[in-house]
């Protein structure tokens, strides 16, 4: 555990010490903003609560979310810093777990710092803060979600453009797989694998999440997704290693 938070914290440090944290948490809360106040018709419904803000994080973490995970490995070997990471008394377990929380730590800090959002509809009226809670708690769990995938296909290649492009195609098939238009062709087509996409959706997942409800089942879930693509994650880098 130590050698991952060392690992974590290399990591995190990395991210602010240029101005990639910056601009990430700034496209993001302005993507929000705009998103919630704007298009999300926030005032025009006049009802104080953040569902408007749910119902958009998931796209848009769908999109910031690899342009993070696309450095974790591919810059790594494309710079050949991998090979001296991996000579050090650290497992790839530790390595692979260590970029992930770093990167999740992060992804919570550019949630944390959307707060007057919180502040602004309990200004505005009286809304279930526990069913907010909830709601960041699942979109922290997306966002986690999002980051395994993304860590996965990083450690398959060293270009971040390919890192960035799959592992956006890959999440989205994750994010889409309960919506009709899928759920009706595969139904017609495959209808085993209608239902397997709906248990497999991460928006289905996190829609339960948004109306404050916290379910065993999608939280087991979640946990199932990152441990998964996390366990890719170290196959992958053992391979690369080996090559």
């Amino acid at each position: 555990m130590r050698n991952t938070l060392i690992v974590a914290r290399r990591e995190l440090g990395a991210y602010f010490a240029t101005p990639v944290a910056v601009v990430f948490i700034v496209i993001f809360l302005a993507l929000q903003g705009v998103l919630t106040f704007n298009l999300g018709n926030f005032f025009a419904r006049n009802q104080a609560d953040l569902q408007p803000f749910f119902n958009f994080i998931p796209w848009v973490l769908l999109l910031l979310v690899p342009a993070i995970t696309m450095r974790l490995w591919a810059e790594e070997r494309r710079l050949g810093t991998i090979e001296l990471l991996l000579t050090l008394p650290i497992t790839q377990t530790q390595a692979v777990l260590g970029k992930f929380l770093a990167a999740w730590v992060f992804c919570a800090i550019a949630l944390l710092l959307t707060f007057p959002f919180v502040v602004t509809v309990n200004y505005l009226g009286a809304p279930d803060n526990g069913v907010i809670a909830a709601g960041y708690l699942g979109a922290l769990l997306v966002a986690g979600s999002f980051l395994a995938v993304g860590s996965a296909v990083s450690a398959a290649t060293k270009n971040q453009v390919i890192a960035f492009v799959v592992a956006v195609a890959v999440c989205f098939l994750f994010a889409v797989a309960a919506y009709p238009l899928v759920t009706d062709f595969l139904a017609k087509n495959a209808p085993v694998m209608a239902a397997v996409a709906r248990r497999l959706s991460i928006t289905a997942r996190f829609d339960s999440f948004s109306r404050g409800i916290l379910s065993l089942r999608d939280g087991i879930f979640f946990a199932s997704f990152i441990g998964f693509w996390l366990f890719v994650s170290i196959l992958v880098v053992d391979q690369k290693k080996a090559d």
